[in-house]
Order: structure tokens, then sequence, then C-alpha cells
């Protein structure tokens, strides 16, 4: 929403909007121009003359209820981005995981090799230290949210589909109709243009056997046209070697952990040849990409201490991230989970029971709603009732508000802690490393 937000007000439009609580972005839009009010509202949208809401709204919200009785056209955030596509060159991403890392290096590339996009991804791009983008060129890179199945208004020339996954389930019901969904986003990417699809994911795969337009498979396994060699790891960066359709590309280096982020750059690279970028640029582009916030991201890096922040909050996410963080071989692993919405949280338990293998002691917290009621008997023990149950790892429960007083009390010299979520823990990373550093724990 905030990017569809900061496109407007860079198009000159006035702007107003709502949330339930402060945050950093809020501040920043203040200061672009908008008006912000703090809680929902029928007074908000007073003046409006369109109203967008985001997907975790509900048509009860009393701001949608107002537009409705006042006949002020209300739309969703999806429909809003495909407005602002029209008469563009169109670059989506969608998929279950690696969407907002794979459409920032996109749009990163897009920019250093001059094509001055526009942009509208999910989270903030480091190198623009923004998620939106108002170009002069003749593209526009957008990140495509499948949670709802609102993707399905875009008609991208260029899009990527990083994988499939059980999520989302709340609204499709049934891993059959995601399915489904997904085979209609394939069709709506444009003749002339080309699909990229993850072949290492089986039911990626099986959906785009008898795809009739032009389409390229990436991944780590050989079978893809586009796939590495060679794989380095050095911390939280890594390089390989790129292969394209058995040839040799080039070697690749990049500032980001993890072999799931090496698939990410796959599909990148490859649009970048397909688009006719100069390899050099390629290499550049994927060499200083620096991320963005919240996936993989350093708050705190001492001689003793570091502190990392991430979103992963899928138990595939989780697997990857902390399988990445393995790699900087720390002493200790230390763990704060907080679970996103109440619905993931019933429907993938188990799953959520076995994706901590990687973690020495791991604290969870309470579940974050995101606008979700409490479903009975599902709460924060329910996981840590699952991990004792899988061994291994030292679970506990402590409530939000304990967190910082306990960690800053039990971290030790050569720990590394690392906060996943899709809610607000990452305050709580902003917090301890304000802590460690006044108090000069390290």
């Amino acid at each position: 929403m905030s990017s569809i937000a900061r496109i407007l007000l860079a198009k000159g439009a006035k702007v107003s909007g709502s949330d339930l609580k402060e945050t950093k972005i809020l501040e920043e839009l203040r200061r672009l121009g908008t008006d912000i009010y703090l809680g929902h509202a029928p007074s908000n949208i007073k003046g409006a003359s369109l109203v967008v809401y985001s997907s975790a709204v509900g048509l009860d919200n009393p701001e949608i209820v107002e537009a409705k009785e006042s006949q002020i056209p209300v739309i969703k955030r999806a429909q809003m981005l495909a407005q602002l596509m029209q008469e563009k060159k169109v670059v989506t991403v969608t998929g279950a995981h690696g969407k907002t890392t794979t459409a920032s290096l996109i749009s990163h590339l897009l920019l250093e090799a001059g094509f001055s996009p526009t942009v509208a991804v999910g989270g903030i791009l480091r190198n623009l230290n923004s998620n939106a983008y108002l170009g002069e060129g003749d593209f526009f890179v957008a990140e495509a949210d499948e949670s709802d199945g609102s993707f399905l208004y875009y008609h991208p020339d260029y899009s990527v589909i990083t994988n499939l996954d059980y999520e989302h389930l709340d609204y499709y019901q049934s891993f059959t109709n995601l399915l489904e969904a997904f085979r209609k986003f394939l069709d709506n990417t444009k003749d002339g243009g080309c699909l990229f699809c993850c072949g290492d994911d089986t039911n990626l795969k099986q959906i785009v056997d008898d795809y009739k337009k032009r389409y390229l498979l990436y991944g780590l396994s050989e079978d893809n046209y586009i796939y590495p060699r060679d794989i380095e790891f050095n911390g939280l960066s890594s390089s390989f070697a790129c292969f394209y359709e058995h040839k040799l590309v080039d070697r690749f280096t990049l500032s980001l952990g993890g072999r799931h982020n090496i698939v990410n750059v796959l599909a990148v690279i490859g649009l970048g040849l397909e688009l006719g970028i100069d390899l050099g640029k390629i290499k550049k582009a994927v060499s200083t990409f620096k991320g963005a916030r919240r996936r993989l991201e350093i708050k705190l890096d001492t001689d003793g201490l570091l502190v990392i922040d991430d979103y992963a909050h899928h138990p595939t996410e989780i697997r990857a991230t902390l399988a990445a963080l393995k790699n900087l071989n720390r002493k200790r692993t230390v763990a704060v989970f907080q679970p996103h919405r109440y619905t993931r949280t019933k429907l993938l338990l188990d799953e959520f029971g076995k994706c901590f293998s990687d973690v020495d002691t791991l604290i969870i917290t309470d579940i974050y709603p995101a606008g979700e009621k409490p479903i009975e008997n599902i709460t924060a023990y329910s996981i840590v009732d699952c991990v004792r149950n899988n061994g291994g790892t030292q679970v506990s429960y402590l409530p939000k508000e304990n967190l910082v007083e306990y960690l800053l009390k039990t971290t030790r010299p050569g720990d590394l802690l690392v906060t996943l979520g899709a809610g607000d823990i990452t305050e709580i990373s902003d917090e301890l490393a304000q802590n460690f550093i006044g108090k000069n724990k390290i």
C-alpha cells in the first residue's frame, strides 16, 4: 500500500490513508505529504474520490462501508496497481517465497542498466531506501501478491514465479485451487513476452508443462535452462558460475547468503539476458545489490555479537534462512520467532515443529494476528509443544514485552541472535541493537 501511495504522490495526487499503529513507513509518508490517520473511521475518507484497500482489510471496515454508502468507488490494491501499470512494459514477480528479494533485484538491475523503471515492491529496497520509484522509462516492476487471488488483475510482459507452497490456503481452501489460480496467471503473460519459473519446484514445473508461450526454467538442477555450478559461500555472500543451456555465461558474485538467494538471482540473470542487457551491467547489478530490509538484515555486528532480522514466517522460509546463517559458524544460534496469523499456524503446525533444527535456543512469542481473530487452542504454546516433540532444540515461550530484558541478560559473546517473523518482531531486533550499544554490553 505504501509503495502505491509513494507513486501516486510522485504523480502529484492528493493521498491520505489510515493504519492501526504508528510505524516508520507512516512517518516517511507524512514527510512526503500524506495525511495519515491512526485507526479506521468513516471521517477518514472525507473528500476522497477513490478508496483503495489492502487484502488485510475486510469489507466491514468502517471506511469501506462509508465509501460504499457515499458512492465513492472502492477498489483493491491490485486493481490500483494495475491502473498504474497501464501503457508500461510490466515485469511481475509472484510465488510463495522470494518475491521481494527477486523483484527488488530486478528493479536494481533495470535502474543500473539505465531503463529508469517505475517500481512497486513489498519491502524496502536498500539501494533505493524505498519500496517505490517513479521512473521515466517504459518498464514497471511490481511484486504480485497471490494471497487473495488479486494477482490475476495483472497482464505482465515478463513474469517470474519463484515457487509454490502450502500457503494462503485460508483463502484458496485447497492446494488444487491455488494451482488453478497460478495456471490462470500463466496465461495472463502477454504474447511476445517471457515467463520465468523455478524448475526445481515440481508443482510449478507440472503446471508449465503444457504452457504454449515462451518460458524459461531456472534453478539449482542442471535440468533447467539456467543453473549454477561451483557454488561458494563466504558468510552472507556467495559466488557461482552461471550456465545457460549448458553454456557458461560468467561467474557472478552477490552479497546475499543462502542457496535460496542464488535461485532468486538466477531468475534475474535470465531476465537480464532476455532483455539484451549488457553482461557487464548484469554482473555489476548482482554484485552491488544490497538486498531488501528484513531479509537477512544485519542489525548489529560487533566483536562479540551478531543480531540479524529476517521476514521468514513460513516453515520453508525459516529453513532457508537458518541454513544460510549456518554458514556464519557462530558458537550458538538463538532464534526468536513471532508466528504470523492464527490460520497459518494451524495449517502448518507440524511443519513449524520441524523447521528449527539449525537453532540451539529457540524462543516463541505470541502470534501476530494480522487482523485475524484467535482460533481456539492455537497459540504460541502450540508451536512450543511441536518443537519439543521433535527434540534437539531448546525451546521456550516468552511474551513480547519480556523479550528484550531476557535477551540482554542471557546473550553471550559469540552468539548469533536472529529475529524471525512477518509481524512487528523487527522492533525487538532494533531495541536489542540499541541496548547492546548503549550499555556497551559487548
